[in-house]
């Protein structure tokens, strides 16, 4: 089966299961206060098993850092680095109960930079694509999760996006949307010695007031195509 294929088979059915973030390291760090030391170029259709900047707090060195990783979440003890093909998204209502999630909500929590992302509507017969984010595209950050998976004196960074019920802006698209974490909120959300019980109200859909969807071209099926244009509103 081609990647093409597998995508299409195994990631259309999340939420959220593609998106974008389409400024640049510098504006980034304008954003977000942190310095991006990775190469980063803008994104619009980041797809399972790509890498991304991620924000977290690192407890050994008492602060926070942006870093990139790798979407799909490879829990420390697992196995097999393929289980996060299977973990890009967490659904926040049981993370405190999922053995594969609940660690990292206790100490691991991260803020995922984006733009924006995408859903497919079923309208008839066919699946149609939209574009969700912010007005004015002003750029926000999911809830995750992440991990860091050691073999062999090698490493590996993960993250999974958390999602909530969709907000009635989303809704009559998809039943899920992502965590959507406040500005005010960020270091709240980061910090490990932020009570789990004060975590929880961040946890509920964010308010359709200041967002917008749109349709856009079926250009974005296909995550070989990284380009500009699939932000463009169609029809």
């Amino acid at each position: 089966m081609s990647l093409l294929n597998i995508f299409k088979l195994r990631y259309n059915k999340y939420m959220c299961g593609r998106f974008a973030l389409i400024i640049t390291p510098a504006e980034l760090e304008k954003i977000f206060g942190l310095r991006l030391d990775e190469e980063f170029n803008p994104r619009y259709n980041i797809a399972p098993s790509q890498t991304v900047p991620v924000i977290t707090y690192q407890e050994k060195d008492k602060k926070k850092k942006i870093s990139i990783m790798k979407w799909g979440l490879v829990p420390s003890w697992a196995k097999d680095p393929s289980i996060g093909d299977r973990m890009i998204n967490a659904r926040s209502e049981t993370i405190q109960e999922k053995p594969s999630f609940r660690s990292a909500f206790q100490r691991r929590r991260a803020l995922i930079p984006t733009s924006g992302f995408f859903e497919w509507k079923q309208e008839g017969n066919a699946k149609n694509p939209y574009f969700i984010g912010m007005q004015e595209m002003e750029t926000f950050a999911f809830a995750g999760l992440w991990e860091r998976w050691v073999h062999d004196n090698n490493f590996l960074e993960t993250f999974t996006i958390l999602t909530t019920e969709a907000n009635k802006l989303i809704h009559p698209i998809h039943n899920r949307m992502p965590v959507i974490i406040p500005e005010k909120a960020y270091d709240r959300w980061l910090s490990p010695s932020t009570e789990l019980s004060h975590l929880i109200p961040l946890l509920a859909p964010y308010s359709e007031n200041k967002m917008e969807a749109y349709p856009i071209s079926k250009l974005v099926n296909n995550p070989k195509n990284d380009v500009p244009e699939i932000l463009e509103r169609f029809r």
